[in-house]
């Protein structure tokens, strides 16, 4: 039986790294008695993935891992027992069975949103609606929009326009909020802040990103009608 679980990040939390967090979702499952399936071999572990590693110091409402189990309780049961042992910064929101022969969250992430935005104490050099015109004028309108993406082997030249779904800007504690939607996974992975920084390059203002706390608000997979859709629609709650 596989399980699909989303979850936030929040407060002190968004700053344990992916492996810490793996570590502390395997503690919480024994701890809320889940009657989860291990590996074979010398060395069992938990059989749990996540669909799509966060950053340190990014939090996120949209946070997915599968795991199986030999048996469930039902949703709302569930969600209580894995609360009931949760720090503060950590909390689980859905807990729905998948068809046995659904792909892993981990191999079906096609895009992720975020909302980036100033950090208490930093102000933004342009309006919100500077920031609108700019955005409309510098991205959407271009036919392509050519970067200089860097790894630590190589770079290469990339269109961010085929890769970004949505990019807008709105007002949040009277100060602008970029939302984006982009492409995230093994094939195409875009960070947010990547594509805020060419933009700003664009009308000559400096991105420092310290100055920005990026939040992921959901993660999405192509379902079968090739629609992008939250990883959580793709199974059932537990009666």
């Amino acid at each position: 039986m596989r399980i699909r679980i989303k979850f936030r990040k929040y407060g002190p939390m968004k700053f344990i790294g992916h492996l810490d967090m793996m570590r502390y979702f395997q503690k919480a499952m024994r701890r809320a008695d889940i009657d989860i399936c291990y590996s074979e071999g010398y060395s069992p572990h938990q059989i749990m993935s996540f669909a799509a590693p966060l950053g340190v110091g990014i939090t996120s409402d949209g946070e997915y891992l599968d795991i199986e189990v030999h048996s469930s309780m039902s949703t709302k049961e569930a969600l209580q027992r894995i609360n009931d042992t949760m720090v503060y910064g950590v909390e689980v929101t859905e807990y729905v069975e998948l068809e046995q022969n659904a792909k892993k969250a981990m191999t079906m992430v096609a895009s992720a949103e975020y909302d980036v935005f100033y950090k208490e104490g930093y102000e933004s050099p342009k309006t919100v609606d500077e920031w609108a015109s700019i955005i409309e004028d510098n991205f959407w309108k271009k036919e392509e929009f050519i970067i200089t993406k860097k790894t630590k082997k190589s770079e290469r030249e990339v269109d961010l326009k085929p890769l970004v779904e949505k990019f807008s800007v709105l007002e949040k504690d009277g100060r602008p909020c970029f939302n984006l939607q982009v492409s995230t996974g093994s094939v195409n992975n875009i960070k947010p802040e990547l594509v805020l920084e060419s933009v700003f390059k664009t009308v000559d203002v400096e991105f420092a990103k310290e100055a920005f706390q990026i939040h992921r608000v959901e993660v999405f997979a192509y379902d079968n009608s090739e629609n992008l859709v939250p990883l959580g629609a793709f199974g059932k709650e537990i009666q």
